[in-house]
């Protein structure tokens, strides 16, 4: 079988569970593993870098918070524009071009100084923005918590962000080439900035659930759902960099 039919046979599959709730499960006993493999992951790997990372100078820190956030805002325009929302792509746009020239590739934010800023949207957001289910919920290696409708949005998201464009699919566009290596290590980058900057909740979070699995599938899912509403309850403040 093609790695074509088997993708669109994965993404039928995706679509006939979209039909399902949230929280319902689609493979229960496997996601409890895979998350349980994740967090092993985590404690062994990426919380360790994440604290070493925290002993760096200030300027660092948020000088790479602010440059990964500012690429992901490229993801963000297209899909503003797909949900109508003009305003949003506008604002994106101008805080990409702001941050990225007078905030030297976006290690500083003077775009926030000026109004412009963005929150970050993806394709899974738009299709929930369209009226999409999320459908049932499940957990991926490395990648951690997603829905149906997400894991298709996240297959979506390489097609449609430039940043996905030039360095995780290798083309060039306006003259801009990269590679597969330049988009794991912004991504990696991303991972242990948004580690750091979350240390205490999620040392709270595990010190505090009877059942972590599902404290980490409730947070998600309420993230998810703030995020396609465009909102941000006062409850979920201290997890507001789930946005970066």
């Amino acid at each position: 079988m093609s790695l074509k039919i088997k993708l669109i046979t994965f993404v039928f599959s995706i679509l006939i569970t979209a039909s399902a709730n949230a929280e319902n499960e689609c493979f229960e006993k496997t996601s409890r593993a895979i998350f349980k493999f994740n967090m092993g992951v985590d404690k062994t790997v990426l919380k360790p870098v994440a604290q070493a990372f925290n002993k760096l100078p200030d300027p660092i820190k948020k000088g790479t918070g602010n440059f990964t956030s500012n690429i992901a805002t490229l993801l963000s325009v297209p899909n503003y524009i797909l949900q109508g929302n003009m305003k949003g792509a506008t604002n994106a746009t101008a805080s990409f071009l702001i941050n990225t020239s007078v905030g030297v590739l976006g290690v500083m934010n003077p775009a926030a100084r000026f109004g412009f800023v963005s929150q970050k949207e993806d394709v899974g957001q738009t299709l929930g923005a369209y009226g999409l289910s999320s459908g049932c919920y499940f957990v991926l290696p490395v990648l951690g918590p997603t829905t149906a409708r997400d894991s298709i949005g996240m297959i979506l998201d390489s097609y449609i962000d430039p940043f996905s464009l030039v360095t995780w699919r290798e083309q060039e566009l306006l003259g801009i080439s990269g590679s597969r290596i330049d988009y794991l290590g912004v991504k990696g980058a991303d991972a242990i900035s948004f580690r750091n900057d979350n240390m205490n909740n999620f040392d709270s979070l595990e010190k505090n659930s009877l059942d972590l699995y599902s404290s980490y599938k409730s947070v998600y899912l309420q993230n998810r759902k703030n995020k396609i509403a465009n909102s941000t309850a006062s409850d979920d403040d201290d997890w507001g960099n789930l946005d970066k």
